[in-house]
């Protein structure tokens, strides 16, 4: 008898790759996908890695692939950018072993920067797209997926979203199949992506889609659900559930591949149906490509391109119902702070202090752009920290520099800063770099990387030495300080913006939430001393707070010892005490 279990879906996807036979998974963290390695490292049949970046990741799936086992790597949707090099040639070249990529969109952005849609990717690149709605179909879609893979030859996406990856569901476990590893066939026509191979195996692509849109109709995956044909929905994924729950006597057909389309099931369903419905959420992927048939339905006219869907949306955009739902109590804003005791607080309250810009990167270090702190004016994408401030320097000269820093985590900084930093170096800029090293891969939850000293699976591990790194590029300013020595670091930066050279700073303070068994002090303040002139506030830590009587206190269950707040008492009225247990 099979065993039924509640699965996160990032974990289902995992133990998909493990009942498939995957052999070798590579990934960055990057939510909402981060768990599924996370999850992976439970199988031990599964070799499992945190890359550098996402182009690594792939690029090690494609090796393990061409060696001719299963592989996969999963990132978010904007890591595919980072990997879209490897993956559209990979298109091509195809497989020899099963080659899946999992990549989870952020509709709503929970935690991302922008809305892509990973679908409209996966049709530049002609690479099929499958898409589960819950995380048995996660599960048994990664294996579906690898099937496909070596059926048809070519790489498959898995697309998931923020609210599968991280929704449970009952899911079905099965036992392990271990496939054969295949025969490495030396062919350099199929493998080697010169110009003059190239012409040739874009050939198969457009007749391997043509292959499969042909064959998707009968695939499984790919279900009519005649009910009432007076209204049917084109769906797929998440909304599938929406549109299940707003509308559950309507006829709908569900697609679990989404690219490519399979034409002649969708002409039939639209033809039995009186009025069509296109549900996707992002952007109008299905319906353009429908409404290019000739085939009349209704989508993005009435519905958004932004944001999650929802039963509740749906009722209202299709039946126009005013729906009387009882409002929630609306709980107290809460913007997104650094965490009490964050080394990056110290870091920005040194810039803050003499006016300085930031050019932000991806971290937590980007929360820096908000009050009280307003230190970074740009976040981009990954590693854009230290390119945008070489862009600004040859655009404005070395003059326009001088209040600018470019600021960038010591995670990030391996993924693609150092090759922004290389390109500094090579092409005779001056700047400011900060690394903001932390210890980890702090934002999406305290993930390894290649400067820690631990692999994904917590083994040991050689440890990048960020300094020497600078150096080895060809920076000769190298600086490593405290996060918390303010005195020094403010010395040094404006040393640094003095030197028309790069120089790198390195602030060292692991992340407070690493081992909070290493605080041995809190902080207390004096009220005798106190001049409540608020200077401790203005670094905008959470655990200090002003009460209506204008008494500044240090909340003891929030203090995590970092000593800032002290620094900056010119009354010495700030003391440590032991830390309360």
């Amino acid at each position: 008898m099979s065993e039924k279990v509640i699965m996160l879906g990032n974990e289902a996807f995992a133990r998909g790759a493990y009942e498939a036979g995957c052999k070798v998974s590579a990934a960055y963290p990057g939510t909402p996908s981060t768990e599924i390695s996370e999850y992976m490292v439970q199988y031990n049949e599964i070799y499992s890695e945190w890359s550098p970046n996402e182009k690594v990741a792939v690029e090690v799936a494609i090796g393990a692939s061409i060696s001719g086992v299963r592989a996969m790597a999963s990132m978010k949707h904007v890591g595919l950018n980072v990997a879209a090099d490897p993956l559209f040639t990979a298109s091509y070249i195809g497989v020899n072993g099963g080659l899946v990529l999992i990549v989870a969109d952020d509709p709503g952005l929970y935690s991302s920067q922008n809305e892509q849609d990973t679908r409209a990717v996966a049709r530049a690149a002609k690479v099929p797209v499958l898409e589960p709605s819950d995380s048995q179909e996660a599960k048994e879609f990664v294996k579906i997926a690898f099937d496909l893979s070596e059926k048809y030859d070519t790489p498959v996406i898995l697309r998931s979203t923020t609210r599968l990856s991280h929704s449970q569901g009952l899911v079905e476990l099965e036992e392990r199949i271990e496939p054969e590893d295949k025969p490495y066939v030396r062919n350099a026509a199929k493998n080697v992506m010169v110009p003059g191979n190239a012409k040739g195996r874009h050939l198969v692509v457009e007749s391997r889609e043509n292959t499969l849109i042909k064959d998707s109709c009968e695939f499984s995956i790919n279900k009519a659900e005649y009910k009432d044909t007076r209204i049917g929905f084109i769906t797929s994924g998440i909304p599938y559930q929406y549109v299940k729950e707003a509308f559950p006597e309507a006829s709908v057909l569900k697609l679990g591949l989404v690219n490519p389309l399979p034409r002649k099931l969708i002409e039939e369903f639209a033809s039995k149906v009186e009025t069509l419905y296109i549900i996707e959420e992002l952007d109008p992927i299905i319906e353009e490509q429908v409404k290019s048939w000739g085939i009349k339905a209704i989508g993005k006219e009435i519905l958004t391109v932004q944001g999650e869907y929802s039963a509740n949306l749906l009722r209202k955009a299709i039946k126009g119902e005013k729906l009387n739902l009882t409002p929630a109590i609306q709980a107290p804003g809460r913007p997104p702070i650094l965490c009490p005791g964050c080394p990056h607080r110290s870091t920005f309250s040194v810039l803050n202090k003499l006016k300085i810009h930031g050019a932000g990167d991806i971290g937590c270090y980007s929360l820096g752009a908000v009050a009280p702190l307003g230190v970074i004016d740009t976040c981009i994408c990954m590693g854009a920290s230290i390119s945008s401030l070489h862009g600004m320097e040859k655009a404005k000269g070395k003059d326009y520099i001088k209040n600018w820093v470019a600021v960038i985590g010591d995670s990030t900084f391996m993924h693609t800063g150092i090759n922004s930093l290389i390109n500094m170096v090579y092409n005779k800029s001056t700047g400011t770099v900060m690394i903001l090293d932390n210890s980890i891969t702090a934002m999406t939850g305290h993930q390894q990387h290649a400067a820690t000293g631990k692999t994904l699976k917590g083994e040991d591990s050689y440890v990048i030495n960020l300094a020497e790194l600078c150096k080895a590029v060809g920076v000769k300013h190298v600086y490593e300080i405290d996060a918390f020595d303010t005195m020094l670091l403010e010395k040094t930066i404006k040393d640094a913006l003095a030197l028309d050279e790069i120089v790198v700073i390195i602030v060292k303070a692991p992340c407070v939430l690493l081992d909070k068994s290493r605080i041995t002090k809190q902080y207390q303040i004096n009220v005798e001393l106190c001049k409540r002139c608020g200077m401790c506030m203005k670094p905008g830590c959470p655990s200090i707070t002003k009460k209506e009587d204008g008494r500044i206190v240090i909340n003891d269950t929030m203090c995590n010892g970092c000593g800032l707040c002290e620094s900056m008492c010119k009354f010495n009225a700030i003391n440590p005490i032991e830390r309360k247990r």
